[in-house]
């Protein structure tokens, strides 16, 4: 998959060095519930274990398809947000060199327009843990619903307890958004 700036392309073990790179950073993994990558070969792992499911994808820039980020749609049996076909999790990431240009709302607009057109979903569900406000941003930027918090949500790679709210976005409310912005 495309944008005007990024590539949405299935994990190599190749981008294991850059993977690594970008995950190491404490900013970028506790806020979302795993613990900094401490070397290659863990990061190599991690693409062979948790970056390879159908619907995941490493975030590249066009220019050098090098990946920055990770973003995924978690189908049926691969999340606890939803037990239907036809509803699935987003999950998102981005390297700390490349906030502030807009990258993940690019990205996340391209993969849900890829779950809704493509894949039929009627329902995309995403969360963020409170304190993640830029997680927080993206999903209003792109027109995710506030559906409800918890207060003691576990998050075992992390070994706590947090708070967690759960947004969503149905395909008619991603229809009616992308008319409005056309």
């Amino acid at each position: 998959m495309q944008t005007d700036r990024l590539v949405l392309r299935h994990w190599t073990e190749s981008d294991a060095e850059s993977l690594y790179e970008y995950a190491k950073d404490p900013d970028i993994g506790p806020i979302a519930g795993w613990p900094p990558h401490k070397s290659v070969d863990e990061s190599l792992n991690i693409i062979r274990t948790v970056f390879n499911g159908s619907e995941c994808y490493a975030i590249c820039e066009k220019e050098n398809n090098k990946a920055i980020g990770a973003i995924e749609l978690k189908l049926k049996g691969h999340t606890d947000m939803t037990e239907k076909d036809d509803e699935c999790e987003l999950g998102y990431w981005l390297g700390k060199p490349f906030w502030n240009k807009g990258y993940m709302t690019e990205a996340v607009k391209e993969i849900l327009r890829h779950g809704f057109d493509d894949l039929g979903m009627t329902t995309v569900w995403c969360g963020y843990y409170d304190g993640n406000e830029r997680s927080k941003r993206v999903q209003e930027k792109v027109g995710f619903v506030f559906h409800h918090t918890c207060e003691n949500v576990d998050v075992p790679l992390m070994n706590e307890v947090r708070v967690g709210h759960t947004n969503f976005m149905t395909k008619e409310q991603w229809k009616k958004n992308n008319l409005i912005k056309k």
